[in-house]
């Protein structure tokens, strides 16, 4: 589109007219809901929780027909009083979004293609790199001779998608592989 000097007064005279209105005691904030209920008529509210960190701001998702139309803070939730996060503001689009992925690709070493796999597929091929690499860099004693079971090729990176519980069982689980090295994203 191009832009004309002709065009951008046009524009400037709107923008002033309506900041004109609202100064002259014209309430815009009903027309503004009215336009954010057509939004969401006739949708169920569901309350949730936004998965992106420990905070876990609660969310209200708008879902008509089995589909999510909106979402927003839950003014009533005391940590977030409505207010969300850029990553919690976004929630909906990337639910939403075309660019989701929502299979697994694989990328063979040296090869520049994605290739859709199945979720057993990658959980077998996890589950034998892991196997693998413990069976050939386990440290059983250390250079004195005492026992360590230690594990320093593996380094695990703890998500805020996790609850706390759930983390303290990836922990155990990560130690009773013999891993040593772990960090978390909510520290990083």
């Amino acid at each position: 589109m191009k832009s004309t000097r002709r065009s951008f007064l046009k524009g400037v005279g709107a923008g002033v007219l309506c900041l004109t209105l609202g100064q002259l005691g014209f309430d815009l904030g009903e027309a503004q809901a009215y336009a954010g209920k057509l939004k969401i008529e006739g949708a169920k509210e569901v309350i949730s929780v936004c998965p992106f960190c420990s905070v876990c701001c609660q969310v209200i998702a708008y879902v008509r027909d089995g589909k999510l139309v909106s979402t927003e803070g839950d003014p009533d939730f005391p940590v977030n009083e409505g207010a969300l996060c850029a990553k919690g503001a976004a929630l909906f689009t990337m639910y939403t979004s075309d660019h989701r992925l929502k299979k697994p690709l694989y990328r063979a070493p040296h090869s520049d293609q994605w290739v859709e796999k199945d979720w057993e597929w990658c959980l077998n091929q996890i589950a034998q790199r892991i196997k693998e690499t413990r069976d050939k860099d386990m440290v059983l004693k250390n250079a004195k001779g005492q026992t360590v079971n230690r594990l320093d090729t593996i380094f695990w990176m703890g998500t805020s998608h996790a609850s706390n519980e759930e983390c303290a069982v990836i922990h155990q689980a990560m130690r009773g592989l013999g891993v040593v090295h772990m960090d978390h994203q909510a520290r990083v």
